[in-house]
């Protein structure tokens, strides 16, 4: 069966880490494998529904100029789908975002603007409001930290590939935030759909971090889809240790994804250790959000430290 690039986003693998988990019988963890989107991302799913609702709307017409913030994965997913549906994008992103994702922008045809490096996404989030209240006829600006479609791909297709991947027996969903569309929509399905399941939401421990494209809450500028109270508590993750991680699933499970997604089953990690102690038996999925193909220019590779 063919398809062209648009249907091919979404029913991503869900892949057990086997050997991340080996010391914990009874502890099942698994990683939603969002690298094998087209984009490379878990970004494609939102990008996707932002962009056709723009389009369902009348807000996004072919005279328009699509522009967002981003720290990179949102943006390839628009500059991609663009290139294919004929859109022009133009993109704020801090000028610390790894050099993979700016070349990977520029290949698709996106005009970059370039921000502060040290007020991260928050900066690029001021910039893009900055340029869209100048002219705004000219831009659909979908706003990714505060559009409900975001959050309602996660609702629509995460969370039920989910459910069906795992037999309804996930027990456990977790993943750190950065617009929260991930976590707050899936998480929205699964308390629908799950009886008894938790979802545990996880943010970098300081709001200084190496955890591109996640959020501090406590410190940032709070998107406006996120919603605290669907999770039943929050992991505080370390950026060493997501590091460290990265390196873990390349070399122990053949896995290359990036430090958000590390990040993410360091968390996964923890709670089943906190779990197995207990005497308790779980299904924990996490999302994988991108591969590594982004950060390999990274120094935590080699370092000896780690």
């Amino acid at each position: 069966m063919s398809h062209d690039l648009i249907g091919t986003i979404g029913n991503t693998p869900l892949l057990r880490l086997n050997k991340i988990a080996a010391d914990l019988p009874g502890i099942e963890i698994y990683g939603k494998a969002e690298y094998f989107n087209p984009g490379g991302s878990v970004k494609d799913r939102p990008a996707l529904n932002m962009i056709l609702e723009g389009e369902r709307t009348g807000a996004m017409t072919a005279d328009k100029v699509l522009i967002d913030s981003t720290s990179g994965n949102t943006g390839i997913a628009y500059a991609m789908i663009g290139a294919a549906r004929g859109y022009r994008i133009k993109l704020c992103l801090p000028k610390n975002a790894s050099p993979e994702r700016k070349k990977i922008l520029t290949a698709y045809g996106a005009e970059l603007v370039l921000t502060s490096a040290e007020e991260g996404s928050d900066g690029a989030i001021r910039k893009v409001r900055e340029i869209y209240a100048a002219e705004p006829d000219k831009y659909f600006y979908p706003d990714q930290y505060s559009n409900d479609a975001n959050w309602q791909a996660h609702f629509k297709t995460t969370g039920p590939e989910i459910i069906a991947q795992t037999e309804g027996r996930i027990t456990h969903f977790v993943t750190l935030l950065g617009t929260s569309g991930t976590f707050v929509g899936t998480s929205r399905r699964l308390l629908q759909d799950v009886p008894g399941v938790e979802c545990i939401s996880a943010q970098p421990a300081t709001g200084f971090h190496g955890l591109e494209g996640t959020k501090h809450m406590p410190t940032a500028i709070v998107p406006g889809i996120y919603d605290e109270k669907l999770a039943s508590r929050n992991l505080w993750i370390e950026t060493e240790d997501a590091y460290r991680m990265v390196r873990r699933m390349a070399r122990e499970e053949g896995m290359l994804v990036g430090i958000s997604a590390g990040g993410n089953v360091h968390g996964a990690l923890t709670l089943g250790r906190e779990l197995h102690a207990q005497g308790k038996k779980a299904v924990i999925v996490t999302v994988l959000c991108d591969g590594a193909d982004k950060y390999l220019s990274e120094h935590f590779w080699n370092d000896p430290n780690l």
